[in-house]
């Protein structure tokens, strides 16, 4: 059985990053709530926007690290350095692509979903700067998934801390036109991200060259292309992307309906989703560190501990978030704040609140046991749970905020939905599934 010691090895580092990259989110919210309801809801589409299609690159690397996961557990460390070089390759002209889509699209496709012209104009705005990121962030995510899978998390808070320095700071300055910046809004909220992306990315390039192991890896021993391992790769991360991409698209969609209820609810969802996601921090955490080390078990053939060491997780999980969903439930007021001082939206946003606190729960539970089924490799079967349970959820959202519209923390109920869903078809398939076999 994995050591306590070795758990929290892997787990803290992904936690403080996770939390460090979570001041981007909460700064940006909290200035921009400050700006106005129509900033705060323009960066709400377009920031899940750009979101959803980052998760593809994000799949892609999530596939390379449970490949490099699997061969950094079988000891065949000279394999890892072409997965990564490969991996950086076919990611880089996904991020090109990604780029010149945006550059070509993204109007056409904010005026076909959004209802409101100030939404619509404030959102394009933020995309028109925050589409450069797409270059910085796959590149940071392919490094991300070389330093898991080989669990040496401890760099990427390093690289959390300066994306979020460069990020805070960048946006006090641009957003309110501070220190001789021009006073640029939600644009520029989009742009510093856009910088600390980019110094992120740098600091992740001079680190792998300073302080890791070449020789043992093989890094950068760069000789061909070789397609047949990206191939290879793309055979376990096409259902992860796919994933992925469906999961934030759909969520996507949420913001979109919500959009329809108006301008506030819109501002409160955007507040709600801020505080959701610093939440499932710990969560979050625990799942990566659950899927990375599911992938080094089975690597080193000790597969009789895979699910010992995910019940032990569970509980773990459910320990270390009640205290902190008691808290947000009963003080909401002291969160909304945070975003706004405006007495209206706080409000609108507490009932919001109160609902994702508990979702996170849910949440922790779910992503734990959705994670172990990446672990294992079986990437096609964790595709189709989530397929299966975005029906569910996403039906759910269109009745309550389209077809029949109720307060919007009752469309939020929907998380409930999810992770719900999710866990039990996750649980299912560990307790009754072939993963025992997957050979990658």
């Amino acid at each position: 059985m994995l050591s306590a010691k070795n758990i929290f090895k892997v787990t803290y580092p992904v936690f403080l990053t996770l939390l460090v990259q979570n001041i981007i989110n909460v700064t940006d919210t909290a200035f921009l709530g400050r700006v106005s309801e129509v900033a705060l809801g323009g960066s709400a589409i377009g920031g899940v926007y750009f979101l959803a299609i980052f998760v593809i690159g994000f799949g892609f690397s999530q596939g390379t690290q449970i490949i490099i996961g699997r061969r950094n557990g079988e000891r065949k460390y000279e394999e890892i350095g072409p997965i990564f070089i490969n991996g950086m390759f076919f990611i880089l002209l996904l991020s090109v692509f990604f780029l010149i889509f945006s550059w070509l699209f993204n109007a056409d496709i904010m005026k076909y979903l959004v209802s409101s012209d100030h939404i619509y104009q404030a959102s394009l705005e933020y995309l028109d700067w925050r589409k450069w990121s797409f270059i910085f962030a796959f590149i940071n995510v392919m490094y991300r998934g070389l330093f898991v899978g080989v669990t040496n998390t401890s760099v990427l808070t390093g690289s959390a801390i300066i994306t979020a320095t460069v990020n805070v700071v960048l946006d006090y300055a641009m957003i309110f036109g501070h220190w001789g910046f021009p006073e640029m809004g939600i644009g520029g909220a989009a742009l510093a991200s856009v910088i600390a992306e980019a110094a992120s990315t740098v600091f992740l390039i001079i680190y792998t060259f300073l302080h890791h192991d070449f020789q043992k890896y093989q890094l950068y021993a760069f000789k061909k292309i070789d397609f047949v391992l990206i191939r290879q790769i793309l055979k376990l991360s096409v259902f992860i992307m796919f994933q992925f991409f469906i999961s934030i698209s759909t969520w996507f969609m949420f913001f979109i309906f919500i959009e329809r209820m108006g301008e506030r609810p819109l501002a409160a969802t955007n507040i709600g989703r801020s505080l959701y996601v610093l939440l499932m921090i710990p969560g979050s955490a625990l799942a990566t560190t659950v899927s990375t080390m599911v992938s080094n078990l089975i690597g080193a053939d000790r597969r009789q501990d895979v699910v010992p060491f995910i019940n032990r997780m569970l509980g773990v999980v459910v320990v270390l978030v009640t205290p902190i969903m008691a808290f947000t439930f009963f003080f909401p007021e002291l969160f909304a704040q945070i975003y706004t001082n405006d007495a209206g939206l706080i409000e609108a946003s507490v009932p919001v609140m109160k609902v994702v606190s508990i979702a996170m729960l849910f949440c922790a539970v779910g992503s734990i046991l959705f994670h172990s089924i990446s672990g294992t490799g079986n990437t096609k079967t964790a595709f189709i749970i989530e397929f299966g349970t975005l029906f569910f959820y996403l039906s759910y959202v269109y009745y309550t905020a389209i077809i029949n519209p109720q307060p919007v923390h009752v469309v939020w109920m929907s998380e409930f939905v999810y992770w719900s869903i999710l866990g039990v078809g996750a649980y299912i398939y560990l307790r009754k599934g072939n993963w025992h076999k997957k050979v990658l």
